[in-house]
């Protein structure tokens, strides 16, 4: 009879499958050519093949097979995996379970696939960043003071920066290198005492590294972006562990934190109209004349400032007079070079953003910026592998000089209040004008979403307050319902006589009178808008400044 108990509970802790239904057969003699052995079987029932046991003498096979008969006949039970008899398997030195990873190397295995998978340097700032915030939540105890100020530099410098501690050998391995010798003791201490994962399962200790993320250095709050990044971050990794066997569940799915409502709205006021922008242009013009053009094409053709640095005379189509247009390739965001592949290299481009390796982005040029760019050419050149734009060592122009030129522009331009403002207060924001004047033109949003190198729902979302003139608009037809109506039906007037009748003299009112005279309407805000008076839907200088 097959008698299997399945999940029998054994006293060392784990559930085996056992039985009782054991057939063992006589010593086998295998003869070979340079000698005989021999062989010892048994059959355990629910097991798909039968143990076997090969001695180099007879008398050894005899001896195992007693021991199996042995156990039979005691009623002792088997174990169905192994085929052993119980009580043997349980006295088999069982492996011990690897110890559990660490929050540490988990984070840090997670940052070196990130960078295995050629991210920009950019973003592995950002993974860097987000896992240097969380970490420290996630030691046992607080460092000692002697490490304290050590731990996030070590952690952003060494730990989460895969290019400066491991090196790529020409064959594909990894090797490990050496950290700094004044960081040798804070990366011991951070290794022993950087929680297992698994504690993140409780929910005090999830919430700990949440709260944690959510902070500066200087303990106050982070920017809404900057924690929903960081939040979002946190959850691959989180889910990193999960698919390598380290978690069984996401648990943050059950901190019950909700971060703080992301801004991914522009801020109207940013955007300049054409008046200051022509006039920010000429005070760059009269300070560094290199760099007029350099903003122009952000203005005029709304390309990003890594993008601007990668134009090149073989992209530009630049007619007499007229339209032009530039075919974007690349981008170069400047970014610390120890983020990138090659550290001794200072720029790097890249494909475009949101866009594949090797995809164009055509982008027209207006006729002023054609000029604008046809005048930087005759009067500075071009770069020797063609680049509109350098530095006077011929390099990138770096971000320390457009924005000081920038800053010392709106200073001259802008009136005191205007530089107070948001109003262009960044060179990218002369991009965000950009992109507003080609939705408040009426250009489809999908063919500006495909010159600003965006997405449509995106671009809907980011510029959903910078398409102006819908209120004027939305007033005008509700002005029009209001007139429409009442000549399709005009209301009687209930001082007027009924038909037939005449009133007396006494009765008669002098409508012209000035006691009974209906008063204008006064002037001001509080005025009902008409069709007539609402003029025309296109903002003037000052309504794009109140924006």
């Amino acid at each position: 009879m097959n008698r299997i108990q399945a999940g029998v509970p054994d006293p060392g802790g784990e559930d085996r499958r056992t039985t009782f239904d054991v057939r063992v057969w006589s010593v086998r003699e295998l003869r070979r050519k340079n000698g005989s052995s021999w062989q010892v079987g048994w059959q355990v029932a629910g097991r798909p093949r039968a143990n076997t046991r090969t001695f180099a003498s007879k008398s050894a096979a005899e001896s195992r097979r007693a021991e199996i008969l042995t156990a039979v006949r005691k009623g002792e039970a088997f174990d169905v995996e192994s085929g052993l008899p119980l009580a043997e398997w349980r006295a088999i030195a069982q492996p011990a379970p690897p110890p559990a990873r660490t929050w540490l190397e988990v984070a840090r295995d997670f940052a070196d696939a990130k960078w295995a998978e050629h991210q920009a340097p950019g973003t592995r700032r950002a993974v860097a960043e987000a896992l240097v915030a969380i970490t420290p939540a996630l030691f046992d105890e607080p460092p000692p003071a002697a490490l304290a100020e050590l731990v996030r530099e070590a952690l952003g410098g060494w730990a989460f920066l895969t290019g400066r501690r491991i090196t790529l050998q020409p064959d594909g391995r990894r090797i490990e290198n050496e950290p700094p010798a004044g960081w040798a003791a804070v990366l011991t201490w951070m290794e022993r005492h950087s929680r297992p994962v698994h504690d993140l399962d409780d929910i005090d200790v999830a919430r700990a590294a949440l709260v944690a993320l959510s902070h500066r250095l200087d303990g106050k709050q982070a920017a809404a972006n900057t924690i929903s990044r960081r939040r979002i971050l946190f959850n691959q990794v989180v889910n990193f562990a999960i698919a390598r066997g380290d978690l069984d569940a996401n648990p943050l799915q059950r901190a019950q934190w909700t971060p703080p409502r992301q801004v991914v709205v522009v801020d109207r006021r940013v955007v300049v109209d054409h008046t200051r922008a022509l006039r920010l242009l000429a005070a760059v013009a009269e300070n560094a004349p290199e760099l007029e053009a350099f903003y122009g094409c952000s203005y005029y053709a709304a390309t990003r400032p890594g993008e601007t640095q990668e134009l090149n005379i073989n992209q530009l189509t630049l007619p007499e007079s007229g339209w032009g247009e530039a075919a974007l390739e690349g981008n170069n965001p400047e970014v610390s070079p120890r983020w990138s592949d090659e550290p001794d290299q200072p720029r790097q481009a890249r494909e475009l953003k949101h866009r594949e390796k090797g995809e164009v982005r055509p982008v027209p040029l207006h006729p002023e910026l054609v000029a604008l760019l046809r005048r930087h050419i005759e009067r500075f050149g071009i770069a020797p592998d063609g680049r509109i734009f350098r530095s006077k060592t011929g390099g990138a122009v770096k971000a320390a000089r457009y924005l000081a030129v920038w800053r010392t522009a709106r200073k001259k331009a802008l009136t005191a209040v205007e530089a107070a403002s948001p109003l262009a207060r960044r060179p990218y924001d002369l991009r965000h004008a950009a992109v507003s004047r080609w939705l408040n033109a009426g250009v489809p949003p999908t063919q500006v979403a495909e010159w600003a190198g965006h997405g449509v729902r995106v671009l809907l979302t980011v510029y959903a307050k910078c398409i102006v003139g819908q209120e004027q608009r939305a007033l005008q037809l509700i002005d029009a319902s209001f007139a429409a109506e009442q000549q399709a039906s005009p209301v009687p007037d209930p001082a007027a006589p009924a038909p037939g009748h005449e009133p007396a003299d006494h009765d008669r009112v002098d409508t012209e009178s000035a006691e009974t005279r209906i008063p204008p309407e006064p002037a001001g805000p509080f005025r009902t808008p008409s069709v007539a008076s609402l003029g025309p839907t296109e903002p003037s200088n000052e309504d794009y400044f109140s924006l």
